[in-house]
This record gives C-alpha cells, structure tokens and sequence, in this order.
C-alpha cells in the first residue's frame, strides 16, 4: 500500500485546493518555518480518523477550519482526502486507488467517504487496519517524535510493533 497524493482544502493554513503528490519511499516535507509542514502532517492524522485534538495541536476541532485573514474570508469547511495505491491489494476493496475523504463544517459536523460513499469513521479504521495501519498511526512521525520513539520502554515498543504486524487488529475483534 502506497501513499500516492493528499488533497486539502480549507484545512488550517491551507484555504486553497492544494495538492501533494508522494514518490515512493520516504517522502520528507521541508520548508520555512510557518509554511504549513506540521499542518500537513496533522491533515494526513486527521483524514485517517484523529480525534485527539492535542494530538492536532489545536483546541477544538473547529479551529481545524481555515479561521480566515485580514484579506480572506473564513471558509464553511475544511476537506482533506488521502488517496493510496493498491496494487497488492493489502485493503480488502476491489480498487486500485483508494480514496478516503473527511470534511469538518464550522458546527462541528463531520462526515466521511470511502471513493466518494458515504462511511463511519469505524469503516476507516477497520480499512486502515487491514491495510497494516493501526490506529495509533505509527506510520506518522511528526517533529520531535523521533526522539520519543528511541527512548520509549520495552512495553511501548512492543506495542508498536504488534501494531505494526497486525496483531492488536486481531486482539481486539476476538475481544467484541
């Protein structure tokens, strides 16, 4: 499974349609400071089912939404879709891409889409799941979290790892 583009649009700093393509691999987003390289990871966390908004680095989730400057207008929303490559098939839908799109209105409403359908958030985390990303999201590593990573304890690391393989995934649906 491969990440191939994030679309935002009214997500915190970024009012405009914009669109990252990823090269295969590592990808790393550099820039000045302010330019928006934590929010894009913050997008990408949100998209994927976030609802710690510490974990956002924001209050509420309505400051997600594009607050607006002196020279533009607040927008009524914010959109990120994730759109992965599926040529292994690793998520059990029948797509070569997988689109998966959230959008945040000013009342605090919410809503998702698997390739433009209507889902529950529960459908994109068990997607994910499946794809051999948890909910704990490891694949994300934002500023100042390599050094957290390094030095957690045993227990955390094998945390990560059953994550990572699939374990936890399975742990929790013998437990329902």
């Amino acid at each position: 499974m491969k990440l191939k583009h994030l679309t935002l649009r009214g997500f915190k700093s970024f009012a405009d349609r914009t669109r990252l393509d990823f090269a295969s691999g590592v990808n790393v987003v550099v820039g000045p400071n302010g330019s928006g390289k934590s929010n894009i990871l913050d997008a990408i966390a949100w998209v994927m089912g976030t609802q710690a908004t510490r974990s956002l680095r924001t209050e509420k989730m309505e400051d997600l939404v594009f607050a607006g400057t002196a020279t533009r207008p607040p927008l009524p929303r914010a959109e990120v879709s994730l759109t992965f490559a599926n040529d292994e098939s690793l998520m059990p839908l029948d797509f070569a891409e997988i689109t998966i799109t959230r959008r945040l209105f000013r009342d605090g409403t919410s809503e998702y889409e698997l390739n433009g359908v209507p889902c529950r958030l529960l459908d994109i985390q068990e997607l994910l799941s499946d794809g051999g990303i948890g909910r704990q999201q490891h694949v994300l590593v934002g500023q100042g979290q390599v050094g957290e990573v390094l030095n957690a304890s045993p227990q955390d690391h094998r945390a990560v790892i059953e994550e990572a393989a699939g374990v936890t995934k399975h742990r929790g649906r013998r437990d329902r």
